[in-house]
């Protein structure tokens, strides 16, 4: 069992609890292999998703998730709900607590708004991403794919590339690479790097090629325009230049470096098409052992009824 009834960033979880959900999704991914995919591990339990950023694949895999584990759920659209009409995060989540959900699933554009409801609500409540804030879930199945190649995460180097600064997975990979004795070197422009990011024990540079050179690990993001307000960045072309990843490039990390990126990508951006679709890359991979790892995080919260707020 986890320490909290909630899962709201890799800040909550301590080193012991994140090697739990890693073995547990070791478990869980046993189940894709099944002729039938499912186990009875939630039945009875309702899972409400309720999304109010557009989503591929974490949206999708926590519903693959809850339906292998034989919850009953339910998919919010946002674009269609009450939210247009003026109705406020609070009263909606309110009324959907009226319906007796057991877990709530929730993307906000604002950070910190999972942490409200936390404290507001009954239902157990699982961040999928706040703002620039963390995305708990996303570190966890990275770290997950990164232990299934490397066998271990500490002494790593492990090099992020692009849009540091509106980054939420950026923040939840790196208190999580931390936690497990990873060495985490992050690079992008000036323009998009936090001022303080070398207090958490993060290697920043300007220089892609310092950060991939020996690398182990290469996470890539995207340049997240919705994000930005004013001019970050001259062009797309001049980004990619500077700091998009060639194969070329990427001859200066470690023979058997793997590839990585949380999606979605923007081919020619920050990524080129021969090394994301190479034999180094394990972004498909990533989306595979997304399903294993929100399985884990269900399961475990599932059984938290005495847990702590």
């Amino acid at each position: 069992m986890l320490r909290s009834r909630h899962l709201l960033g890799i800040a909550d979880l301590n080193a012991d609890e994140i090697r739990q959900v890693l073995e547990t999704a070791d478990a869980m991914k046993e189940i894709a292999a099944r002729p039938i995919k499912k186990v009875p591990t939630l039945r009875g339990r309702t899972v409400v998703n309720l999304f109010f950023e557009p989503s591929t694949r974490t949206r999708t895999s926590f519903e693959v998730a809850e339906k292998r584990l034989s919850a009953d759920t339910l998919s919010i659209a946002v674009a269609t709900s009450s939210v247009t009409k003026g109705e406020s995060l609070l009263d909606t989540v309110r009324n959907l607590e009226a319906m007796a959900p057991d877990m709530i699933v929730m993307r906000h554009a604002s950070s910190g708004a999972p942490h409200l409801l936390a404290r507001l609500c009954r239902s157990v409540i699982i961040n999928a991403g706040d703002g620039m804030h963390e995305h708990p879930t996303q570190a966890l199945l990275d770290a997950f794919t990164i232990r299934e190649h490397k066998k271990r995460l500490d002494g790593l180097k492990v090099a992020i590339v692009g849009d540091l600064l509106h980054s939420r997975v950026l923040r939840s990979n790196v208190q999580l690479l931390n936690k497990m004795g990873a060495h985490v070197w992050a690079c992008g422009p000036a323009t998009l790097m936090p001022a303080d990011l070398a207090r958490f024990g993060v290697r920043p540079t300007t220089s892609i090629d310092e950060a991939i050179d020996g690398a182990d690990v290469v996470m890539m993001l995207r340049i997240q325009h919705e994000r930005m307000h004013g001019h970050f960045i001259p062009s797309t072309r001049e980004y990619f230049t500077l700091f998009g990843l060639t194969a070329e490039r990427l001859r200066r990390a470690k023979d058997d470096v793997i590839i990585m990126h949380p999606g979605p990508m923007n081919r020619g951006v920050e990524i080129d098409s021969d090394v994301a679709d190479g034999p180094y890359s394990v972004i498909l991979e990533q989306v595979t052992n997304g399903v294993a790892v929100r399985m884990a995080v269900l399961y475990l919260l599932a059984g938290q009824e005495g847990g702590t707020d």
